[in-house]
């Protein structure tokens, strides 16, 4: 049962990125039957942002409280209804509002991924679990595309947003039938501790782990927001690269982030078994990864247009390998009390800080050139570790669990 939850959470994950995606394929004929301007699209964008940044973080808290299955139920029936909806527009206003709703619902995603792993798989198979939920966020993206336009060519744009949110409105009713109960962490946990209360945002953020991991997502998500925002632009400017062409590329990194997202928590799970602590298993994933960006620079001086986008690939492999243990060192440090909140509070910081950057990016490309985006990318992730390893030098629980029975501590399989 647990790997089939995973597997809905894996699917709720590719939705997720589906969905957002839709509208970038689908603006050509929109822009074209309603004559919305360049500027109108980009505030159609930040409308989606602005909500998802925002939710993020309150869907994190609200998950934390409402548990892992009642909330994700409500955040993919939202942003399903809202994607829905997009399909029925006929206004600016209204593409604003049902993009707003969209954020909406998609904030609560990956908090709540990351706190249903938490509640059915033990620290030994926690980081393929996870790897597996959102790498579908990968798979997502890589289907959006060819998917939206074979929708939109047989049954108009409109489908393209339609069907997607009805797909998401079946899934919420597959998920609700579920039985919770029999979970692994009520199996293993429920039995020897007793009901534990969410901490309390404030507390949270006066504890210096949160802090940690919420710099190093408004740190590295830029990275990634420039990947899938500027990509295209670049291989057409830059590389000269045709439309046609473009579409035959870019799921390539795409696809090499969903592999590893599941290869990356396969090996630090296997790490684990073999008998590491959580702690050397998890950074030594994410300082391979970290290791693995620093060749990402080499794409601005390669000649050929299909080793660069092998460089892009090796940096989407990288980040998966790095996002995988490091939401899975989240649950860790934090467990059952504050996972989605801490998940929650990073994402809004990443988001926050690629809403912030992207007309910084643009000036520079604008104004200078690539180069220095390339540059970027491949020295954060190891300025990122290097912060990681000294300020958190050992990943393990901040919390103890209150026994109703001392007898039954060894049902925890806690670290020592």
């Amino acid at each position: 049962m647990r790997w089939f939850v995973v597997m809905m959470v894996f699917v709720a994950t590719g939705l997720s990125f589906l969905d957002r995606q839709v509208l970038s394929i689908a603006i050509i004929k929109i822009q074209k039957e309603f004559q919305f301007s360049d500027v109108e699209y980009g505030w159609v964008n930040t409308s989606f942002l602005l909500s998802y940044a925002l939710m993020f973080t309150v869907g994190g808290w609200i998950i934390d409280r409402v548990g892992a299955k009642k909330g994700l139920a409500v955040a993919v029936g939202v942003w399903s209804v809202a994607n829905a909806f997009h399909g029925l527009m006929n206004s600016l206003p209204q593409l604003i509002a049902f993009r707003f709703l969209l954020g909406l619902g998609e904030g609560a995603c990956f908090p709540g991924a990351a706190k249903t792993v938490y509640d059915w798989f033990d620290k030994k198979e926690r980081a393929l679990a996870n790897g597996i939920a959102i790498g579908g966020s990968a798979i997502g993206a890589v289907i959006a595309p060819p998917l939206t336009i074979m929708i939109s060519e047989h049954y108009g744009w409109r489908a393209g947003f339609v069907i997607p949110g009805l797909v998401g409105v079946a899934w919420v009713v597959i998920w609700l039938l579920i039985p919770w109960k029999n979970s692994i962490a009520q199996i293993n946990l429920q039995a020897a501790v007793k009901k534990v209360e969410a901490i309390p945002l404030l507390n949270l953020l006066k504890i210096k782990e949160t802090w940690v991991f919420i710099l190093m997502r408004f740190l590295l998500d830029p990275v990634m927001y420039f990947m899938m925002f500027w990509i295209p632009k670049y291989l057409s400017e830059v590389r000269g690269v045709a439309y046609q062409e473009i579409g035959n590329l870019f799921w390539v990194p795409f696809l090499a982030l969903g592999v590893s997202n599941v290869l990356g928590g396969f090996i630090s799970d296997k790490l684990v078994k073999s008998g590491f602590s959580v702690n050397k298993a998890r950074k030594m994933v994410m300082g391979v990864a970290a290791a693995l960006t620093l060749s990402v620079p080499m794409t601005e001086y390669v000649s050929s247009v299909y080793v660069a986008v092998g460089l892009m690939a090796l940096y989407m492999f990288a980040h998966g390998f790095w996002i995988t243990n490091y939401i899975t060192s989240i649950s860790d440090v934090f467990g059952q009390k504050a996972t989605s909140t801490v998940v929650g509070l990073s994402g809004t910081a990443g988001a926050i800080s690629s809403l912030l950057l992207n007309p910084m990016i643009g000036k520079i490309v604008q104004e200078y050139s690539y180069k220095p985006m390339w540059i970027a990318c491949g020295v954060l992730y190891p300025l990122a570790f290097i912060g990681f390893m000294l300020l958190i030098p050992r990943i393990q629980p901040l919390f103890q669990e209150v026994l109703d029975n001392p007898a039954d501590a060894a049902v925890l399989k806690a670290d020592p």
